[in-house]
């Protein structure tokens, strides 16, 4: 097989690593099963202090397709997922975590549906889970059972194993129903590189939700395709970033509903839109109020 060009490959699949040894192979290996070959592999690391770059080196030497390795100063999650898109030289952007594994048409289906598509911002699926035995316990299958559908209860049809996402989302009232991501981890998705320079990388002053902060973003101005295959599997174990994230301390949710209130106020139903304008605005609570009380 012979190497594809950089300059040519559709897609980069981008890898943030830090101290990644303990699932990191069992990810990459998925990459290298993969049906579609047209990619490169772009990896990012935040300084890690076990195996992860020696893993990462083997792997670069074992496979026949390019494999890029930049080290990153830690500056934050968003920080190291910004700098595998900035490096990456593919048309299509697509995510793995270093705990998460891709079904081996992952990649093929996904740039398919973008190939076929050009309309469409970003490309998700449904996604199966692996728990480790060591963390199955009663908070997991909560939060399983809470999230493991993200987009129960919206009010969109699947057609064909798709579900169309637009921007009519934010006028549901599930869109503010748990779970607040109706979009999926980086894991699940794909989009075009060029989709940054229009709506902007992810946000770096964010730790637990800019993954969908990012996707919302995009929502206001592209439509979002979620695949009811499960195309990969999402991990659950004791040191992933997003339960250390949840215990630390961070603003990120006083951002997060200072952003809809401020950037998609227009985009809610008007119901919404006088609730938030009431709790803003005491002078249009104070006419509002005077407006009922007059009957008009």
């Amino acid at each position: 097989m012979s190497v594809p060009d950089v300059n040519t490959v559709l897609v980069s699949v981008c890898i943030p690593t830090y101290n990644g040894a303990e699932y990191l192979s069992e990810a990459l290996n998925s990459v290298k099963a993969q049906t579609f070959k047209e990619f490169e592999v772009v990896i990012s690391d935040d300084a890690s202090k076990d195996n992860t770059l020696e893993i990462v080196e083997d792997f670069k030497n074992s496979v026949d397709f390019p494999v890029t390795i930049f080290n990153h100063e830690p500056q934050g999650i968003g920080a190291n997922w910004n700098n595998c898109i900035r490096h990456a030289k593919g048309k299509y952007i697509k995510f793995l975590f270093q705990d998460d594994v891709l079904a081996p048409h992952c990649i093929e289906v996904m740039v398919n549906v973008l190939e076929n598509n050009s309309k469409l911002g970003l490309v998700s699926c449904k996604r199966s889970f692996i728990v480790e035995p060591s963390y199955l316990n009663s908070t997991t299958k909560e939060w399983m059972q809470n999230f493991e559908d993200l987009q129960r209860g919206l009010e969109f049809s699947w057609d064909n194993g798709v579900m169309l996402l637009d921007k009519s989302l934010f006028k549901s009232p599930m869109f503010f129903k748990r779970p607040p991501n109706k979009i999926g981890e980086p894991s699940l998705y794909m989009f075009p590189k060029r989709v940054v320079n229009t709506i902007g990388y992810f946000r770096e002053d964010l730790k637990q939700v800019l993954d969908y902060e990012f996707c919302y973003r995009l929502l206001k101005r592209q439509n979002i395709a979620i695949l009811k295959e499960e195309l990969v599997s999402f991990r659950l174990h004791k040191m992933q970033a997003t339960n250390i994230n949840r215990t630390s301390e961070h603003d990120d949710y006083t951002i997060y509903n200072s952003l809809l209130e401020k950037d998609y106020l227009w985009y809610f139903s008007r119901q919404k839109q006088v609730a938030i304008l009431r709790k803003r605005y005491p002078l249009f609570n104070y006419l509002f109020k005077i407006k009922r009380k007059i009957g008009l």
